[in-house]
């Protein structure tokens, strides 16, 4: 499926580009069964009760730990922050949602799973990433599932995602296809139309020397001084299950926490040029086991 000259024409402008029905209603049931599949599976008593936000700092900081770290080339699950009653000087951390209601994230390499794998690699998404022309050779990386469980799915803040998967020059361009209805109530996709031309890849995600996670900045390039929440335009982009969202690496865009008592599950990878340099301080990285698939 090559995109139009009128999409493209939408992609440069605004920074990203919905694609209602790109998946058909069996294909989305496929990976939409897989992932239950998978949540039913996940053995809390085998987990460190990893939990995940985006947090930068604050008591509910995602620390990056070891199980974080190694991801790239697993399958592993990482929790709502809302699912764990920390551990105590006399009880261990423990779930206080169901198991399969606990899980934020199944991932990061969620395409060596064979239904989403085959998904990810298809030629309709080798198609529309070569007619998107944002890279010379696209890398697929960082994919998985994202749940934002009913009532305790939180908020993810305002960002974008060269910051979390940087190169030189930036490269990233997410694909997040939902697997169910999103809609404002149960915490869709909001951008800044726009925002990727003026946004720079001012900081980055990287691998703190001491062990975790740490953003640094990047070298030259001036820190980004907006308000991005505060300023006009904002836009929600609801969608039905099916539907595949292109996001350019420096748009800036958020979803807000799930308060109804429905789930709102996706599924999302991104591609990388491999032409540019990505390096060993990004906290996601290549194993001789699994270097980065190649999309074409």
């Amino acid at each position: 499926m090559a995109l139009t000259p009128a999409q493209l024409s939408q992609w440069e402008e605004e920074g990203y580009l919905v694609l209602p029905s790109f998946f058909s209603q069996a294909e989305t049931k496929e990976m939409l069964d897989r992932t239950h599949a998978l949540l039913s599976s996940f053995d809390p008593t085998t987990h460190p009760l990893t939990r995940f936000t985006t947090a930068a700092d604050g008591p509910n900081a995602h620390v990056g730990d070891e199980y974080f770290l190694n991801s790239g080339d697993k399958i592993r699950f990482f929790l709502e922050p809302g699912a764990v009653t920390p551990a105590t000087a006399t009880e261990p951390a423990r779930l206080n949602v169901p198991a399969d209601r606990s899980v934020n994230k199944i991932g990061h390499a969620l395409l060596l799973d064979p239904v989403f794998g085959k998904y990810t690699l298809g030629d309709r998404m080798t198609e529309v990433a070569k007619s998107l022309g944002a890279h010379k050779s696209a890398r697929v990386l960082q994919s998985m599932v994202i749940c934002k469980q009913p009532r305790i799915g939180g908020e993810v803040p305002c960002h974008n995602d060269s910051t979390f998967l940087y190169t030189d020059p930036p490269s990233a361009v997410g694909c997040w296809i939902a697997l169910e209805d999103c809609t404002p109530q149960n915490g869709c996709l909001s951008f800044l139309p726009g925002s990727h031309k003026t946004a720079r890849i001012s900081s980055r995600f990287v691998r703190a020397s001491g062990g975790g996670t740490t953003f640094e900045p990047v070298p030259c390039v001036k820190p980004n001084e907006e308000d991005w929440d505060a300023l006009p335009g904002w836009k929600e982009a609801p969608c039905t299950a099916g539907t595949m969202v292109l996001i350019h690496g420096s748009v800036m865009h958020r979803s807000p926490p799930n308060p109804s008592n429905r789930t709102r599950i996706i599924y999302t990878f991104h591609m990388v040029d491999g032409e540019c340099v990505y390096d060993e301080k990004n906290w996601l990285q290549p194993t001789p086991e699994m270097p980065f698939a190649k999309l074409f």
